[in-house]
C-alpha cells in the first residue's frame, strides 16, 4: 500500500465496492473515496457482477493510473445478483484478515466522502454494524431526489420490519453498510438471498446474534443510475422472511435461516 504507513492498532479496514453495469460511474465513485482516508485502506476490492458493458475495462484502467488506492478490480464469471455480490466480497474480507468491511455502490449513489463517518464506531468498539441512514435527517431524503413512491414505501417497510423483528431501526433499506468482519463470522450470511432481499436478511442475523448496529446520517443522491429492483417482488420477500422470523420466534415454523443457514436463492 503506498503513502503513510498504517498504524499497528489501526484496524484493517476494507471496501468492497459492487458494481453492474456501472463504466459511466465506477471512476467518479473511486476518485471521491477521501485520499486522506486512503492511508487508512487495508484493500478495495471492485466486484464486477458480469456487466453486460465496460465496467471491468474501465476498473482496471483506473487500478493502472491511481496507485494512491490499494485496488483490485475481479469480474465474476457470471452474475451472482447483487447479495450473491456481496456474500463473495465478505467472504472475500474473512479470508483476507480484515477487521472491518464497508460496502460501496458503484453507482456513485451512497457518498464516498462518508467513508470516514461509516467506520469510526467500528474503529472505536462501538458497533458490530454501521448503517447509513438517508431517514435521520428531516426533509432530507426527498430534498435529496429520492421519488414519492419510494420514500412512503420505505416508511412502510421499515416500520413492518422494526415491529416484528423488534428493531428500532430509521431506514432498512440503505445499500451503505459497514461491517465487523468477526460480527459477520458469526452470522450464516453465506445462505442469504442472492438477490436484493439478502440486506433485510443480514440485519435480521445481525439482530439475532445480539451485534450492535449503530446508525449514522448519511446524504440522499438519485441521480441517473438504473435501478434493478423489482419493487413489488422485493416488498414481499422481505416481508415475508421478517413474518416468518417473528412467527420462529413464537414457537411456528423453521429457522428462515438465522441460527442456521438457509438455502439461497
Amino acid at each position: 500500500m503506498s503513502g503513510d504507513v498504517r498504524p499497528v492498532d489501526e484496524p484493517r479496514i476494507g471496501v468492497l465496492v459492487v458494481a453492474y453495469n456501472a463504466e459511466t460511474t465506477i471512476a467518479r465513485t473511486l476518485d471521491r473515496i477521501p485520499r486522506d482516508f486512503a492511508a487508512r485502506i487495508e484493500a478495495v476490492l471492485v466486484a464486477d457482477d458480469a456487466s453486460q458493458d465496460d465496467t471491468f475495462a474501465v476498473g482496471i484502467e483506473y487500478q493502472r493510473n491511481h496507485t494512491d488506492l490499494p485496488l483490485t478490480v475481479v469480474k465474476r464469471p457470471e452474475n451472482l445478483g447483487y447479495g450473491g455480490n456481496q456474500k463473495a466480497g465478505y467472504a472475500w474480507a474473512i479470508d483476507h484478515g480484515l477487521d472491518v468491511v464497508v460496502l460501496l455502490h458503484g453507482d456513485g449513489q451512497y457518498a464516498p466522502e462518508f467513508l470516514p463517518q461509516m467506520v469510526e464506531p467500528l474503529v472505536r468498539g462501538e458497533a458490530d454494524a454501521v448503517f447509513g441512514s438517508r431517514m435521520m435527517i428531516r426533509g432530507g431524503a426527498r430534498g435529496g431526489g429520492m421519488p414519492l413512491y419510494k420514500f412512503v414505501g420505505n416508511k412502510i417497510l421499515t416500520f413492518t420490519e422494526n415491529r416484528l423483528v423488534g428493531t428500532r431501526l430509521s431506514e432498512w433499506h440503505s445499500g451503505y453498510r459497514a461491517y465487523s468482519v468477526a460480527a459477520l463470522r458469526d452470522v450464516p450470511f453465506l445462505g442469504n438471498s442472492d438477490v436484493y432481499d439478502f440486506d433485510t436478511q443480514i440485519i435480521v442475523q445481525l439482530h439475532h446474534a445480539g451485534k450492535r448496529i449503530v446508525e449514522i446520517p448519511i446524504p440522499t443522491f438519485y441521480g441517473d443510475e438504473i435501478s434493478y429492483v423489482n419493487g413489488m417482488r422485493y416488498a414481499k420477500d422481505i416481508t415475508r422472511y421478517v413474518a416468518r422470523y417473528r412467527l420462529w420466534r413464537w414457537g411456528i415454523g423453521s429457522d428462515p435461516g438465522v441460527a442456521t443457514a438457509a438455502a439461497s436463492r
